[in-house]
């Protein structure tokens, strides 16, 4: 048997998996104890939990010229790794190149901020490359620490591996490039029995510039390098017992779902559940690998399995309740818009030109009026690019007015045997309405695996607790 035939394994680590001297010395050791099941790992890291926020939040402080944000990040930098570097776990004959090599990046840190004070301004090339910095620092002390523990680690940074076109901060791969650079750098340190730990989150244009995959980009790192291998199966490891069938801060007795698919999976991650980005699943379902969410601190729970198909029968019905909070519902209305067509266009096509995000849509079959949810921060740039998208309608009273409600919840309930079921809707709306909780807005997606309604901010808790119930059902 050549080595190519045996098992490969892509492991993807969180924030929270690294961030603390404990939680790395876990890591590693999650990452050596599976070496004898999986002869073949390739290990992803992001940034130490909180340290992207703090590298994005200072460079835009030295955008208006604070030249004392990005010092007392760089503090908090050394503070943090310095404790990790310490902690007994990275053996003391590599501490020495570990230290120097992280206090260069910091020093490129303070360098990029500074150059961003003076000019006042980043663009989107610079801030990939301040963003990319925490997934830099933490590879090296993750493949130092696992090194320590006897199982041989090289840090890689993904810029030798993930080719990608220039759109900063959420660059797109060139997988033919990548796939041609992954079996280059990756393959003949497998070969040797080396573990290779790399950066998630970031790539590189053909020119080498640094990029960012956008939200989701470490798990998305994991899933092109588990299709590109290819491996037989991706583990994403977090610091919850795999997805949940709600937020157990809202309903203490929520559990671990089993298995998902890909399907529920991706509406839960759409509706606001912290689980897979969406783009991270779709290289992974057309490379037919398994992919599992795994529990850092509790490494004996066997998390959550998701696969592309699971028969109907014996299923949940609803096996998820989830939220999205901090929106406001923005509604158009007026008796001219009946029958125009491209009303919705020109709508979303105004929000787009804000950058503002819609999370649900929801429009009468009358046609006399439009609803969609957006961010309650962005609610008053929403509001004036629709006022001058349609300047001429309200000057002719074709469209009445434009406005906001006051902010509200988007609420979803998932499951692939809502697809089979008749009646699901009457459960759920009479459940809420059992609780006297009043119904704004719904949609629900041809996929008839969820249904979305928008409910008043105040009512959240107590729907997802209620709706709850028709998951242990």
């Amino acid at each position: 048997m050549t080595v190519s035939t045996y098992p490969t394994l892509v492991m993807k680590f969180g924030g929270t998996s690294v961030g603390t001297p404990e939680a790395m010395h876990q890591t590693a050791k999650i990452v050596r104890d599976n070496l004898s099941a999986w002869p073949r790992i390739v290990v992803v890291t992001s940034a130490l939990s909180g340290i992207t926020d703090l590298l994005i939040k200072s460079a835009i402080a030295a955008t208006r010229g604070d030249v004392f944000t990005f010092q007392d990040t760089a503090r908090i930098l050394t503070e943090r790794h310095e404790a990790i570097i310490t902690s007994g776990m990275i053996h003391p004959a590599r501490q020495d190149a570990i230290r120097e090599s992280v206090q260069a990046l910091i020093q490129d840190f303070s360098n990029l901020c500074l150059a961003i004070s003076v000019l006042g301004e980043a663009t989107p090339r610079a801030m990939d490359a301040v963003a990319s910095l925490g997934e830099r620092l933490a590879v090296r002390l993750l493949a130092g620490a696992i090194d320590s523990l006897g199982a041989p680690a090289e840090y890689i940074e993904a810029t030798r591996l993930i080719q990608t076109d220039a759109h900063h901060q959420a660059a797109h791969p060139d997988m033919a490039a990548t796939k041609n650079a992954i079996h280059a750098v990756l393959s003949p340190l497998l070969e040797r029995g080396i573990v290779p730990v790399v950066t998630g989150f970031i790539g590189a244009t053909p020119e080498g510039a640094t990029t960012t995959l956008g939200r989701g980009g470490s798990d998305y790192t994991a899933a092109i390098l588990g299709a590109l291998l290819p491996s037989d199966e991706v583990w994403i490891w977090t610091d919850v017992d795999g997805v949940m069938s709600a937020d157990p801060r809202i309903v203490p007795h929520a559990a671990t779902i089993e298995q998902l698919t890909y399907r529920e999976v991706s509406e839960l991650a759409f509706a606001g559940a912290k689980v897979l980005h969406p783009k991270t699943i779709r290289p992974v379902i057309e490379a037919g690998i398994g992919l599992r969410v795994l529990n850092t601190f509790n490494p004996a729970h066997v998390g959550t399995r998701l696969v592309s198909e699971l028969p109907v029968l014996g299923q949940k019905v609803v096996k998820s309740v989830t939220t999205i909070r901090g929106l406001k519902l923005v509604t158009l209305e007026g008796r001219g818009m009946l029958g125009v067509p491209g009303v919705a266009a020109r709508t979303f096509a105004a929000i787009a030109s804000t950058g503002a995000s819609v999370s649900l849509i929801s429009q009468a079959s009358s046609e006399q009026a439009i609803c969609f949810a957006v961010p309650a921060e962005v609610i008053q740039q929403v509001i004036s690019a629709v006022q001058l998208a349609f300047r001429d309608e309200f000057e002719n009273k074709d469209i009445d007015r434009v406005w906001a409600s006051e902010e509200v919840v988007i609420v979803t309930v998932v499951g692939e045997g809502m697809r089979s079921t008749p009646g699901v809707a009457g459960k759920v709306f009479s459940a809420l309405g059992d609780q006297k909780i009043n119904v704004i807005a719904i949609a629900q997606g041809s996929s008839e695996v969820s249904i979305s309604f928008i409910i008043a901010s105040q009512d959240a808790v107590a729907a997802v607790r209620v709706l709850h119930d028709l998951v242990i059902r």
